[in-house]
């Protein structure tokens, strides 16, 4: 029987879950879930400083919209600093490990020489094999002991295999002078510990692999399966930074993008399923594998999300629509809907939820269903109530009173009506469009009427005539 997948998703509280980090735990969240496997969730907050408890609410905050639910308790770092500690003394009595008492000064002359001469910087500590016996009395950081000689492979499953000389690395810091734990050592400790199988990752960590790999050797422990992602760039090429936009989920949420079609965007940033760009999050689920990650990074490309956010829009149920829409408006702090426009939303969703790219367009498109007489026109819609089109209303509502409210019924009517004119249909159309909604751009009118009902469409229709 084969293990159970299980990978962690490890982000570092000092800010908002950003596009990249969102979607490394949504490629560890499709691998596991799609796998029966676990989602863990780890907080690196060992950066007393700079992490702070509402970087950490952000974050949680952020997977949940997204839907990258996690198995168990949320893991602190910083609370298993013992756990770390007790390794590196472990390594310490095995010989895998040893103090060294040099001075940051000590090692600094050692590199200073060290470029005069034009060999190597990589500081090669003098306590390496000195005896206990002659420790002096003095502060201590705890080194690997890295090999000297050989070679380490990184076999990834994104990157390939990746060969690392071992005289090109250091004899890395575990505990600090002190006895914290670095970085290095606790991932490692803990991944372990939380039974990680597979560690997925952006490849700036890449690095990191071959050194990390250093600790699993001298505990006897099961290396992970590593998959070291390609970062994210900006639509210029160059590496994701705040010029480049809005990198925040919240901000993506606050934009009105579905969860999602977000979900649908960030799984195709760097992964691809044959020519499928849109997809469920159930067919991700089933679809998801390492060997689809590309080596190069992705690219972020606002037109490919708006696209995909319509997609996702117009395939909803209706209902989950509403509901989804009354999150987006609790979420941005904004007016709740109330039963009326709840009950007039759902009836008109089908005629609102085909091009809206987002749920602030569909709300716009949504306002003649959602606002109430006395209908307030925009200025572009009020323009086009003149006294010609005005009469022309109120000469198409009695026409209306005892017509078949359906939709043949009503284009028969108002064909009647702009015939008897000589008129086109968009000509009357502006001016039933600023009755109906006080907007220019909106359903079609017929799909109003039918949604507002006989009584409202006409006593709107009477308001804009007079």
């Amino acid at each position: 029987m084969s293990t159970p997948v299980v990978t962690r998703f490890a982000p570092s509280p000092t800010g908002y879950l950003h596009i990249g980090g969102a979607r490394t735990a949504l490629f560890n969240w499709l691998y596991t879930r799609g796998r029966g496997g676990k989602f863990l969730l780890r907080i690196e907050d060992t950066d007393r400083a700079r992490s702070t408890p509402e970087a950490t609410e952000a974050i949680y905050a952020g997977l949940r919209w997204l839907g990258l639910d996690w198995d168990g308790d949320a893991i602190s770092q910083f609370e298993r600093a013992d756990r770390h500690a007790e390794v590196a003394h472990q390594m310490l009595a095995a010989g895998t490990a040893y103090k060294c008492f040099a001075t940051q000064e000590e090692i600094e002359a050692f590199r200073e020489a060290a470029r005069a001469e034009g060999r190597s910087t990589l500081f090669r500590s003098p306590w390496r094999d000195v005896d206990p016996a002659d420790h002096p009395d003095a502060p201590f950081v705890v080194r690997v002991k890295a090999p000297r000689d050989g070679e380490t492979v990184v076999q990834d499953e994104v990157q390939g295999s990746v060969t690392v000389r071992n005289d090109q690395l250091d004899d890395m810091v575990l505990l600090r002078s002190d006895g914290t734990p670095t970085y290095m050592l606790a991932v490692v400790v803990d991944d372990h510990d939380m039974g990680v199988t597979h560690v997925i990752r952006g490849d700036d960590h890449l690095n990191n692999a071959s050194r990390q790999m250093l600790v699993y050797a001298a505990m006897g422990w099961d290396v992970p399966v590593w998959a070291h992602i390609p970062l994210i760039h900006g639509e210029d090429g160059k590496k994701l930074s705040k010029r480049h936009g809005a990198l925040g989920v919240e901000e993506w949420r606050d934009q009105g993008y579905p969860a999602s079609a977000m979900r649908n965007y960030l799984a195709r940033l760097g992964w691809g399923h044959g020519d499928d760009e849109f997809f469920t999050t159930q067919q991700a689920l089933e679809w998801f594998d390492l060997s689809g990650i590309k080596k190069s990074p992705a690219r972020l490309d606002a037109k490919k999300l708006d696209n995909l956010s319509r997609q996702h829009i117009a395939a909803k149920d209706d209902a989950e629509l509403v509901s989804e829409i009354e999150a987006f408006l609790a979420a941005t702090a904004q007016s709740p809907l109330t039963e009326r426009q709840v009950e007039g939303l759902a009836r008109a969703m089908y005629c609102l939820k085909d091009r809206a790219k987002s749920y602030p367009e569909l709300i716009e498109k949504a306002h003649f269903v959602l606002t109430e007489r006395p209908i307030q026109p925009d200025e572009k819609s009020a323009s086009m109530l003149d006294t010609v089109s005005q009469g022309i209303l109120n000469e198409l509502t009695p026409h209306l009173q005892n017509v078949s409210w359906s939709r043949d019924a009503l284009e028969g009517t108002v064909t009647q009506i702009i015939d008897a004119h000589g008129m086109k249909f968009g000509k009357l159309a502006g001016p039933m469009r600023a009755a109906l909604a006080g907007r220019s751009v909106t359903p079609s009118v017929f799909d109003m009427m039918l949604v507002l009902g006989r009584d409202e469409t006409i006593a709107r229709l009477q308001d804009a005539a007079t």
